[in-house]
């Protein structure tokens, strides 16, 4: 097995293969035009693409592919060979600046949400030389933005590095004012998503339709033994689990991923894997092709990774953690209380800043994690509520509540844990608990943003966190440049936001009905489904927002949009589909042979004048059921037919909401009893125990 520090970045062109490969005077302009964010000219270009094209066939690699990320939640990739005939026959190997620094796609296969027609097909991917290229699968990837031939941003990573832009530029207006900028030329948001998944036997796997096409079991019984017993979570990991995770280590080392933990999780066949933090817009690359790893080393193992949020009904379903944090270029932390918080001033404008953000934009919080299977995680006691709230901990708290009121703030003493026995060290305990039902807490020096999908990608939750407390900085700032008295205006500030945003910090149980109540009470948005939520991403107050800090335009807004409502209706419709051909193909013929082998059985009985009142009994039950099942299935087949008749995308989305979700819940209340009585010899489908215990 090859050393770890050799095998890290391996088969990425980094800063080291970079000084390795370029000509002195080619590094330090690429670096100089990478830090200060300017057009690269081509004769730099050139020289860059021949080192990029050597070191990639060195790798192996024959062709080179702009790796993007459009708006299907995957990433995309076009593979072009370096080869070039030379004239005589033969071939060259050649790769030039200008087919590193831009590229074209069809633009209009992708979603577009009205931007781009059919017939307007021209699109453009562009390098993003603030995050490295890589060799995967014998192919050089060069990660690029993606937009139309108007211009519009067609992508999830160009509005990541509009908002990281726009962030930085009021962090540094805010730290010039604290006379703290000395040496700091940027700051960046740093992310390190913890990614939950499950695993199963891949011959299991492949006997299921509904995970095939949807990613998650549409109906099953629960088994006799769930995650009752938490005998799961943090517990030995099983030897081929083990194997496959070490092999995903390497794969992902050799990416120069930080994966750094691995443990079972709270469900039986549930997982997480967290890596190191990054830079916001490296680490949503990384989390690409974390997902994209996963299964495919499962794949190899056998098994199969399944990554939507709700792959099994009652049992813990998978999120992905987002801990957000403000790194200056110089190694700061500003989300850093210090020894002493309440002294530290620039720590809390930058705390109140994050908590006004929050408590102004719940609902573009809440959009950013709306999908339609996050809608089966959002408040079901395994994730936090769809009500956006804030945790900061007793500490914290107490601060502001001084602030709030006036008053000294006395601090809190240290404490050590005494776990009572001498042989066992004493420790510092930390000033607060965590909070697990919290959608987003403050935990010692980042946020950390629980209510993200495992599926999803981590971009739209940062362009929005980027984007707010972007916007609450710039009113900070624009208060305190004109302010004469620096310091008063800043006490000012903080105590004027903590009355009028306090609302939205709660450090209680989220999972609570009292909270619910509370939530409404205070006056915090609800938006329980994604159809409920996304149509608010067109409110004024949200384009206004955007527009201002140059994240999105006014079109570009629109169009993500009706993109996310489309994606929601096409998914609810894909599972009704997958359903509809599962109880036509599977389930009706499963019930129907149980019945035919059963009413034999009685009738052979009955010829011997023995008792079959068991068996008849069992008939009964499951005519009934199967019966009943013939109903709901006609229902939810008439509701699939007429979500197809033409509907604007926002009424298409309420429809399969107050619809056909409804209508699937129907059927499932049916399928799931059925399955517990018809015999394991009839019934051709997994079940549950069968998946989330496959694995051995």
């Amino acid at each position: 097995m090859d050393k770890v520090p050799e095998l890290f970045g391996s088969q990425v062109f980094n800063d080291r293969v970079m000084r390795d490969k370029l000509p002195k005077d080619v590094y330090k302009t690429l670096k100089h035009t990478i830090k200060n964010g300017q057009p690269l000219e081509l004769d730099i270009a050139n020289v860059v693409a021949h080192a990029m094209k050597e070191w990639a066939i060195e790798m192996g690699a024959t062709h080179y592919t702009h790796w993007f990320q459009p708006m299907t939640g995957v990433t995309a990739e076009k593979h072009d060979s370096f080869i070039n005939p030379d004239g005589n026959g033969n071939v060259i190997m050649t790769f030039s600046g200008k087919e590193l620094v831009k590229g074209e796609s069809d633009a209009s296969s992708f979603p577009s949400g009205g931007i781009r027609a059919t017939f307007e097909a021209r699109g453009y991917t562009a390098w993003d030389p603030t995050s490295y290229a890589f060799v995967k699968d014998g192919t050089f990837c060069i990660p690029t933005v993606f937009c139309s031939y108007t211009g519009e941003a067609l992508d999830k990573k160009t509005p990541l590095l509009r908002s990281m832009e726009s962030l930085n530029h009021e962090v540094m207006r805010i730290l010039k004012l604290f006379g703290s900028d000395e040496g700091v030329k940027n700051v960046v948001t740093t992310v390190g998503p913890e990614q939950e998944y499950f695993l199963i036997d891949r011959d299991v796997y492949l006997k299921r339709p509904d995970l095939i096409y949807t990613g998650r079991t549409l109906f099953g019984s629960r088994p006799p033994k769930g995650q009752e017993m938490a005998d799961h979570y943090f517990g030995q990991i099983k030897t081929r689990v083990s194997e496959y995770m070490k092999d995903l280590d390497r794969e992902l080392w050799k990416l120069g991923i930080n994966a750094k933990t691995k443990h079972n999780e709270a469900a039986p066949a549930q997982h997480e894997l967290a890596p190191v933090y990054d830079t916001t817009n490296v680490a949503t690359d990384h989390n690409q092709l974390t997902m994209e790893l996963m299964r495919k080393v499962a794949e190899k193992h056998n098994m199969a990774c399944l990554l939507h949020e709700k792959p099994f009904a009652g049992v813990n379903g998978s999120g992905k953690h987002n801990n957000w944090s403000l790194s200056t270029n110089t190694g700061k932390n500003l989300l850093e209380p210090g020894a002493t918080p309440y002294e530290n001033a620039q720590f809390l404008i930058f705390l109140i800043a994050v908590i006004k953000a929050v408590d102004e934009h719940q609902d573009m919080m809440r959009i950013s994690v709306a999908s339609a299977g996050n809608d089966h995680r959002l408040g079901s006691h395994e994730a936090p509520p769809a009500i956006i709230s804030m945790f900061v901990g007793d500490e914290l708290a107490a601060i502001l509540e001084a602030l709030e009121k006036g008053v000294v703030y006395k601090g809190m003493d240290p404490a050590e844990m005494d776990v009572g026995s001498i042989v066992l060290p004493h420790f510092p305990k930390d000033t607060t608990d965590r909070n697990r039902t919290s959608p987003f807490a403050f935990t010692g020096n980042k946020f950390e943003f629980r209510s993200l999908g495992s599926a999803q990608s981590i971009s739209g939750p940062n362009i929005v966190l980027n984007t707010i407390v972007a916007d609450a900085l710039r009113q900070f700032a624009d208060t305190l440049e004109k302010a004469t008295d620096f310091h008063a205006a800043v006490k000012e500030l903080i105590v004027e936001n903590i009355k009028a945003h306090g609302r939205i910090i709660f450090n209680g149980d989220g999972y609570s009905a009292e909270w619910r109540k509370e939530a409404a009470r205070r006056g915090l948005l609800n938006y329980a489904t994604t159809p409920e939520a996304i149509p608010h991403f067109t409110d004024r107050k949200n384009i206004d927002l955007f527009t201002r800090h140059r994240v999105f335009t006014e079109t570009e807004i629109i169009s993500r949009t009706e993109i996310l409502l489309e994606e929601y209706s096409k998914t609810i419709h894909i599972e009704a589909l997958t359903f509809l051909e599962m109880i036509r193909k599977h389930i009706m013929p499963n019930s129907f042979a149980y019945q035919t082998a059963l009413a034999k059985l009685v009738r052979s009985k009955k010829d011997i004048d023995v008792s079959s009142k068991i068996e008849s009994g069992l008939l009964q039950r499951i005519t009934v059921l199967t019966e009943a099942l013939a109903e709901k299935t006609e229902a939810l087949e008439q509701a699939v037919r007429q979500s197809e008749q033409p509907m604007d995308g926002k009424a298409l989305a309420e429809f399969c909401r107050k619809a056909i979700v409804p209508a699937m819940q129907d059927v499932r209340s049916v399928v799931d009893p059925l399955e517990t009585l018809v015999s394991d010899e009839y019934w051709d489908l997994p079940t549950y125990g069968e998946m989330l215990y496959s694995i051995i």
